[in-house]
């Protein structure tokens, strides 16, 4: 399963994030955690110190790594340097599984040891003093998005995605790489602003939007976010003791988090493991495809100075049954 947090600023989106992550670690599943917001916080969230966040390998920086793996034999792209971050795969790419080695995951991930087990974590890496003032940072999550489309991934294993902060995730077609979406929100004005903005740009695309209450402290909270996002209001998260701790650099064992919110972690996998029988692999692939020609006319064909809607396949479906190729 595929699952995105968003959230404005500040609204606590790292640190749930972070908490689900650590709840799927003490399942058994295997998850794949991915930092894409600019700030890179998921590291430290969940456990590691400073410079071994820093350490971590950037997926923007390689790739060329990336892009010339699951070209793989692919026809349709005459060269790893035509693809761009909405290239889809077709016969003869490479596809990405959740429980897997390949040479992606060598480069980019490093295994995050949790109490429950271990994570695969991959980040985008940050601004780099070169990028200040030149580079666009959806060119770093572009990334994300490229191994997004060619990830295959079944029934309780999941993929958590930390997005970046507020709308900017609309800046590309990444938003519906996601079989849901979890919006978290304060329970203020400029909380529930995030949410009206994400469930409008959403809409059109079938996108599954749960919200997250954060920073709850009491019925009249409940009752405001109740009122402000109606049914999509899905659980709210109050104090904890066990963040603050973890905050602090001195996290507990995670089975001492607090019962209310170990039920809310809960509840948020119960809602993204009920979305696996809605999945349409197929209109899945169409809005890769849709997302790919619209970048490839705006931008990426005079990027690249190739037809970029020819790397279409038109007979190609994502779907689990796929498998990558040699």
């Amino acid at each position: 399963m595929k699952i995105a947090f968003v959230g404005k600023g500040g609204s606590g989106k790292t640190t749930l994030s972070s908490l689900f992550i650590r709840h799927l670690a003490t399942t058994g599943s295997p998850v794949v955690a991915v930092d894409a917001d600019i700030n890179q916080h998921l590291g430290p969230a969940l456990g590691l110190d400073e410079a071994d966040a820093a350490a971590l390998p950037a997926m923007g920086d390689r790739l060329p790594l990336i892009k010339d793996y699951l070209r793989g034999s692919n026809p349709r792209i005459a060269s790893a340097e035509t693809m761009i971050k909405t290239t889809p795969p077709g016969e003869g790419s490479r596809l990405l599984r959740v429980v897997e080695n390949n040479p992606v995951y060598d480069a980019c991930a490093r295994a995050v040891e949790l109490d429950g087990g271990a994570v695969r974590l991959m980040v985008t890496g940050p601004f780099t003093e070169a990028d200040l003032g030149v580079a666009c940072y959806h060119s770093k999550t572009g990334a994300v998005e490229l191994c997004l489309n060619h990830l295959v991934d079944g029934q309780s294993e999941y993929v958590v995605v930390d997005m970046t902060a507020g709308s900017d995730s609309f800046a590309s077609g990444m938003f519906t790489r996601f079989d849901i979406t979890f919006l978290v929100a304060e329970p203020t004005r400029k909380g529930v602003s995030v949410y009206r903005q994400y469930k409008e740009y959403a809409r059109d695309f079938g996108v599954t939007l749960k919200v997250a209450g954060n920073k709850v402290q009491g019925q009249d909270d409940i009752d405001f976010l109740r009122a402000e996002v109606g049914d999509d209001l899905l659980v709210t998260v109050g104090h904890s003791d066990w963040v603050r701790a973890m905050e602090k650099g001195r996290p507990p064992r995670f089975e001492h988090l607090e019962d209310a919110n170990r039920r809310a972690l809960q509840a948020l996998q119960s809602a993204a493991d009920a979305t696996y029988e809605l999945r349409d692999w197929e209109h899945y692939t169409r809005q890769m495809v849709h997302f790919h020609l619209k970048n490839a006319q705006s931008w990426g064909n005079e990027r690249t100075g190739a037809d970029l809607a020819a790397q279409v396949d038109p007979a190609f479906v994502l779907r689990e049954a796929e498998t990558a190729t040699a």
